[in-house]
């Protein structure tokens, strides 16, 4: 099941691996504007004899066409940093620009790519079919995964694979259970109409700022009081705007958040939920409601056969005790739109570790990984690519 020259060329590589990732950690991008890191990922795959085209308006489909007839495998690694602030001045890596910075991991994913595709290309004349690389951007925004689809990131492939860094893992540990491992991800925002006026004269008008926040505080029971506790879902309002004086009582507020879950049923029953108490809470206090719901990432349910493929290929690869069984994520990820298309599977790889400060979650400006989870998750990608290719 194990290459070992795939082993070997990781190992070789390990220091490139690393040096990669801090360029491209130094050097963040955000979602739809990963221009010089498309141009990277380019020029490597020139250098290794890869071919590949450009998606638009960046992002990269490359293809390792193997020396045999066989089935072909999908590997992605997602490309886009986010609009943090990194507290990590002190590193010698840290990024060069103020507001952007790498702070879920992208950049180890997509050096891990590369250095796994760089393993794939040393043994290409005895792979059994092909190995689709796809390097996507905007995966922070829920919407890259679906234009490489539109692309052609998913033409003629049998199987797709991918990774996450995950800090809340021990470093070296891979975890892929079968079944739900990302949640759906949706947005809403809610309107609420009122009457201002002067704050003195509060009989006269009907207050947004009231409604909104009667809205809030009971909005919460749609998931504690009208869906099964073994269907697990999250409400989060994550920004309210209301007012503009303070002795003006407001006419409008704003509310938007986020709903997670794992199943379909949950969520349609939430968004109808959601609507409802948005209307009934503005019809006791005269006001009107319009809301505003968005279907981002769907959930992330992994294949069976695929999954338990990935923890053999892990024990095989790092021995036994690799294996973590990490729980479900309400976290999204647009990877469940490559699922659409063809069976596969989505692992995480620990990168935690109290010693290094690596245990600070993603998406915090003090985030960073264990560097020493870079080759398990290189080897994690080729080995994988590999092993499915050649049952």
């Amino acid at each position: 099941m194990i290459n070992e020259t795939i082993k070997k060329a990781i190992q070789t590589n390990s220091e490139e691996l690393t040096d990669i990732r801090r360029k491209l950690h130094s050097e963040p991008e955000l979602s739809w504007e990963e221009t010089e890191t498309t141009a990277f990922v380019c020029k490597y795959l020139d250098s290794l004899s890869i071919s590949y085209y450009k998606t638009q308006p960046t992002g990269v489909i490359a293809t390792i066409e193997g020396g045999k007839p066989g089935k072909t495998v999908a590997l992605r690694a997602d490309m886009d940093a986010l609009s943090v602030e990194e507290l990590n001045k002190e590193l010698p890596y840290t990024s060069k620009f103020e507001g952007k910075m790498h702070a879920c991991g992208h950049d180890a994913h997509t050096a891990m790519l590369l250095i796994a595709a760089k393993a794939l290309n040393e043994v290409k004349d005895d792979i059994p079919g092909n190995v689709r690389l796809i390097f996507q951007p905007a995966e922070e925004v829920a919407q890259g995964a679906k234009e490489m689809v539109k692309q052609g990131a998913m033409k003629g492939v049998d199987h797709v694979f991918g990774i996450h860094i995950w800090s809340q893992m021990p470093t070296h540990k891979v975890s892929c259970q079968p079944g739900p491992s990302f949640a759906s991800a949706d947005l809403f925002k809610v309107t609420f109409k009122g009457r201002g006026g002067h704050g003195a004269i509060p009989h006269a008008c009907i207050d947004a700022a009231i409604v909104a926040s009667s809205f809030v505080m009971n909005v919460q029971s749609v998931v504690s009081r009208t869906i099964d506790p073994q269907s697990p879902a999250v409400l989060t309002v994550g920004k309210m705007v209301v007012g503009t004086r303070f002795n003006v009582i407001a006419e409008n507020a704003v509310i938007e958040g986020t709903v997670r879950c794992f199943d379909q049923s949950t969520r349609d029953h939430v968004e109808t939920q959601l609507k409802h108490y948005a209307e009934q809470v503005a019809s006791i206090y005269g006001a009107t409601a319009q809301v505003e719901y968005i279907r981002g990432t769907q959930a992330v349910n992994n294949d069976e056969e695929s999954a338990k493929l990935v923890q053999k290929v892990a024990t095989a690869a790092f021995g036994e005790d690799v294996l973590y069984p990490e729980k479900p994520t309400m976290g999204g990820e647009d990877f469940s739109e490559y699922m659409n298309e063809a069976p596969g599977s989505f692992a995480l790889v620990g990168s935690g570790n109290p010693e290094k400060d690596t245990e600070w979650a993603h998406h915090h400006g003090k985030f960073n990984i264990d560097e020493e989870a870079l080759a398990t998750g290189a080897e994690l990608y080729a080995q994988f690519a590999w092993a499915y290719l050649n049952q």
